[in-house]
């Protein structure tokens, strides 16, 4: 009786054990994440200096090499607007333009574009004026919940100034990189159209 009880604490014992590094494997992934993201960036040994003009302010940073663009803008300066949607490129939530073209940020270091001139969503305006662009948006409902919106005004911008604003077919084919998941897009490509008819940007 007494063997069968020993077996059976040891058995416990075990399940307890593997369960334990169970779930010690589950949670190590994020607390990596974790450490990473935390991860000192100013005074690391590779840190790199670089120069941006955003939204007209000179910028001096000391990076490291693989930062991207977006965790720049919204980490080091605080520039929420652009938003991160996927963090791979494919959904354009994170659209800035760079040195006047469109560009998915969460793609992009910050190494890369030393001495560019960014442009967010936040130096869009003109002080508590909308931009027409911004304004045709909120004139066609071209949001809902409003979380690409940034990123699609932005690349809205480079559409025309692209010149691919000259039909309803012709900007949905241009504005396809970034993803509206309320699918706001007839309001959306209606505010480009009317931006670009007027020649707002």
């Amino acid at each position: 009786m007494a063997d069968a009880l020993s077996e059976i604490s040891l058995t416990r014992r075990t399940v307890l054990q593997v369960s334990g590094g169970a779930a010690a494997l589950a949670v190590l992934p994020e607390v990596v994440g974790s450490a990473y993201a935390q991860a000192p960036t100013e005074g690391a040994r590779d840190a790199v200096e670089v120069s941006f003009t955003v939204n007209g302010t000179a910028t001096d940073l000391r990076v490291d090499p693989r930062l991207s663009v977006l965790d720049m803008l919204r980490e080091r300066l605080s520039l929420t607007g652009t938003k991160k949607g996927c963090n791979q490129g494919a959904c354009g939530a994170c659209t800035v333009l760079i040195d006047g073209k469109r560009v998915n940020a969460c793609l992009a270091l910050a190494v890369m574009y030393d001495g560019a001139t960014i442009t967010t969503i936040e130096g869009v305006a003109d002080g508590e004026t909308l931009h027409p662009l911004q304004a045709a948006f909120i004139e066609h409902d071209a949001f809902q919940c409003g979380y690409c919106t940034s990123g699609q005004i932005m690349s809205g911008l480079g559409c025309i100034r692209e010149g691919h604003a000259s039909s309803a077919e012709e900007i949905s084919y241009w504005m396809s990189g970034n993803i509206c998941r309320c699918g706001a897009y007839p309001g959306i490509v209606a505010a480009v159209a009317q931006a670009a008819k007027e020649d707002r940007t």
